[in-house]
C-alpha cells in the first residue's frame, strides 16, 4: 500500500510540475507576443508620420504624393503574431518610400523648410528610436523564452506540448547606420 502512495505522489508531482512548467512557458510566450506587438504599434506611428509627409508633399508634387499613398496603402498590418521577417519586409517598405520622398523633397527646397515636413521628420527619427527600443526589449523577451523553453528538463515538455523557439531581430548594416534624413 505504501508503494502505491510513494507512486501517486510521484505521479501528482510530475504532473504539477508539467503544469507549472506549461504555465510558464505560455506565460513567457505571451511576454514574446506582446514584445511584438510593441513593436508593431511604433512601426504603425512611424507609418502614420510618414502619412503626415506624404500629405505635406501633395501640393509640391501630386503624382508622387499619388504614388507614395499606393505604397502605404499596400503595406500589410503588423499586429502581435507578426514575424521578424514580416516586421523586416515592412522596414524596406519604409525605407525605400521614405527614400523616394527624399527626392521628391530634394526638388523642392521650401518643402525642406515646411515646419510641418521639419517637425514630422523629428517625429520620424523618434518614432525609429521607439522601433529600436521595442526590437531590444523584444530580442531581450525572446532570450528569456528560449532559454526557459530549452533548458533541462523543462525542453521535454515544451517539446512534448509543440513550443517552438522564436527568431531574433538581426543586426544589418542599414540598422546599423540610420540613414539621416538632413
Amino acid at each position: 500500500m505504501t508503494v502505491l502512495y510513494v507512486v501517486l505522489a510521484v505521479v501528482v508531482l510530475l504532473v504539477l510540475w508539467i503544469i507549472s512548467s506549461y504555465n510558464r512557458l505560455i506565460r513567457l510566450r505571451e511576454m514574446v507576443k506582446n514584445a511584438m506587438g510593441q513593436i508593431a504599434a511604433n512601426v504603425e506611428s512611424r507609418w502614420d508620420a510618414l502619412k503626415s509627409l506624404i500629405d505635406a508633399t501633395k501640393k509640391y508634387s501630386q503624382h508622387e504624393a499619388e504614388t507614395l499613398e499606393k505604397v502605404v496603402q499596400a503595406r500589410g498590418g503588423l499586429n502581435s503574431n507578426s514575424s521578424v521577417k514580416d516586421i523586416e519586409a515592412d522596414d524596406n517598405m519604409f525605407t525605400q518610400a521614405l527614400s523616394r520622398l527624399a527626392v521628391v523633397v530634394e526638388s523642392y527646397p521650401e518643402l525642406k523648410a515646411n515646419t510641418v515636413y521639419l517637425n514630422t521628420m523629428d517625429k520620424i527619427d523618434s518614432y525609429e528610436q521607439d522601433v529600436k527600443n521595442s526590437r531590444m526589449i523584444y530580442n531581450d523577451t525572446v532570450t528569456r523564452f528560449n532559454r526557459s523553453m530549452l533548458t533541462f528538463p523543462i525542453v521535454l515538455v515544451s517539446r512534448m506540448l509543440g513550443f517552438h523557439e522564436y527568431q531574433y531581430f538581426q543586426n544589418t548594416e542599414s540598422k546599423a547606420n540610420p540613414p539621416s534624413w538632413d
